[in-house]
């Protein structure tokens, strides 16, 4: 690999970055953590290309974490009560503040994971919360064009998608049906619980994915 792509998949290397990591890798399949971790170094392309600077526009560690984590709702460790990106959201904010971030760190983190779905909403709730929800719609497949395709194949190279889309909308439908507030109805959770409502059924996220630059 060279230096450029080196630099490009490089993760931040502090104790709480490296925990984060570890957490994704413990609670999550292989091809949702990488997701996680494919759709921060997206969300750092994307503020450099709009010329976003961390420490000045956005805080690049928290952007990070917002990124890595933003799927723990999905995971079977999550309780099943409400829907995964709320409950991620707590996760990843009990996470934070058991490394002794306190609340100016991490509601951020609280409001740009559970608004990750939140298509209008995220994008006018500040740059984090922007780049949180550009960077993962920038994995699954949506607007791509600003990522060279040397970078993407560093990228895929090192994180491997694995059929991502269809694994992770297992995770979510299988969280959905835990309980009637994990899958309400009018949700991401909820709506991707009806799609896949008869045998072999595909969810409009999988298709999409499917068709995009990425593949699923």
């Amino acid at each position: 690999m060279d230096t450029e792509a080196s630099r490009l998949t490089a993760l931040p290397d502090t104790p709480v970055a490296r925990a984060a990591v570890a957490l994704v890798r413990s609670r999550e399949s292989e091809p949702v953590a990488n997701h996680s971790i494919r759709s921060y170094v997206f969300a750092a392309l994307l503020a450099q290309h709009e010329g976003l600077k961390p420490g000045v526009d956005f805080d690049a560690e928290l952007l990070f974490h917002a990124c890595v984590l933003h799927d723990l709702g999905a995971s079977p460790s999550a309780p099943g009560q409400a829907r995964f990106e709320v409950e991620g959201a707590d996760m990843a904010a009990r996470f934070l503040a058991e490394h002794g971030y306190g609340a100016d760190k991490t509601d951020p983190v609280w409001e740009a994971i559970a608004l990750h779905t939140s298509d209008g909403i995220a994008e006018r709730r500040g740059v984090l919360a922007y780049l949180t929800r550009r960077g993962i719609g920038v994995d699954i497949g949506f607007g791509t064009e600003f990522v060279t395709d040397a970078q993407g194949e560093a990228l895929h190279g090192c994180y491997p998608r694995l059929d991502m889309a269809t694994v992770l909308v297992d995770d979510v439908v299988r969280q959905a049906a835990r309980s009637p507030q994990a899958g309400a109805r009018y949700t991401v959770p909820g709506e991707f619980l009806r799609e896949r409502g008869e045998p072999g059924a595909v969810t409009a996220l999988e298709l999409a994915a499917r068709a995009s630059r990425w593949g699923s």
